[in-house]
Parts: structure tokens; sequence; C-alpha cells
């Protein structure tokens, strides 16, 4: 692909990914080869929100229509959802982030809302009316917007640190809420 572009390893300045949340393994295995790839290259590292970069991705196909509120989900398991709640006002975006079980969800969803995200596959038939679905192509996180995003952060001066980045876990994993106490005596 670099040769189709005309392009060398040595070409590459900046390393941009998600860094969740989302799967505990898919994080780990996508962090660490962005990890690598930045090392080997000698290029920077700059990791994004994957809810950020899926709401972008409906902002930038001026789909948030009237409302302006979008809700990114993903698959958190156990009937829950991650789940960002982005609205554009004021010239710039604002979030909330949480953790919601996906009846809970589903009841803060208002009409005129736009949802995207992949944790959208079991819930589609139960959203309230007037709620509308983002296009199938935006429900995951595309690799332009990932760039671009990463590009915009990079000019802004954002460097992440290379030794310390690591997934977004919003939560423990199952194993580890599972692992017994261990009681020192």
């Amino acid at each position: 692909m670099m040769e189709q572009a005309g392009k060398r390893p040595a070409d590459i300045c900046l390393i941009a990914t998600t860094i969740g949340p989302g799967s505990f393994t898919g994080l780990r295995v996508g962090i660490t080869m962005a990890k690598v790839l930045a090392y080997a290259l000698k290029c920077d590292l700059v990791g994004l929100n994957t809810l950020d970069v899926l709401a972008t991705q409906v902002f930038d196909a001026g789909l948030a229509g009237e409302s302006g509120i979008v809700h990114a989900v993903l698959d958190a398991q156990r009937k829950e959802l991650f789940v960002g709640r982005y609205q554009f006002g004021a010239g710039r975006l604002n979030k909330e982030d949480a953790i919601l079980p996906a009846e809970t969800w589903l009841r803060t969803l208002h009409d005129g809302d736009i949802v995207t995200g992949s944790g959208l596959i079991r819930y589609k038939d139960k959203l309230p009316p007037g709620i509308r679905i983002a296009p199938e192509g935006l429900h995951e996180p595309r690799a332009v917007t990932i760039g671009r995003l990463g590009q915009r952060e990079h000019a802004a001066g954002r460097r992440d640190n290379f030794w310390t980045f690591s997934p977004l876990y919003i939560r423990p994993s199952y194993a580890d809420e599972k692992k017994p106490v261990s009681s020192s005596s």
C-alpha cells in the first residue's frame, strides 16, 4: 500500500488509533500494534476515544438533525452499553460518557436523536419511535476519520507518551472483577 502511494515507512510521522472503550482483547492487540509501529518507525502516537470517532462520523455526514444529539454505543457485554451522548453547540462538542444497562439507555432517547455504533445490533428493534439510526457504514470507526482526527490533534501539539500509552478501560475486566481479594496478615 505504501508503495502504491509512493511513500516509504520513513515518511510516516504519526500513528493514530482508537483506544477504546471496546473489547479487552481487541484493545490490547490494537494498542500493542500501534505502539510497535510507532516505536519501529520512530514516529508520534495519538489515541482517540472510539465513541468520539463514531459521533464525529455522524456529525461530518450532516446527520445530527434538529436535536443535534448523537448517541454512539458499543456493546459492553452483560446487557450493558458503552454510551457517548454528544451535542454540538456554541462551537464545540459537548459529551457525556457512561456504561449503562441497555434498557436504561433506551429510556434516555428522545424524538429526533440519532444513534450509531455496533452496540445497536441487539437493540435496533427496541428503539423508541422517532429515533434515527445512522447508516450502517458509520457504525464502526473508519480509518479516514481516525486519521483526520489524529492529524488534527497532532497539529494542535498533542503527542501521547509512548511508554504510558494504554487502552481506555472504563471498567475492570470480568476476570479482574471475579478475582478473590487477598487478605494480608
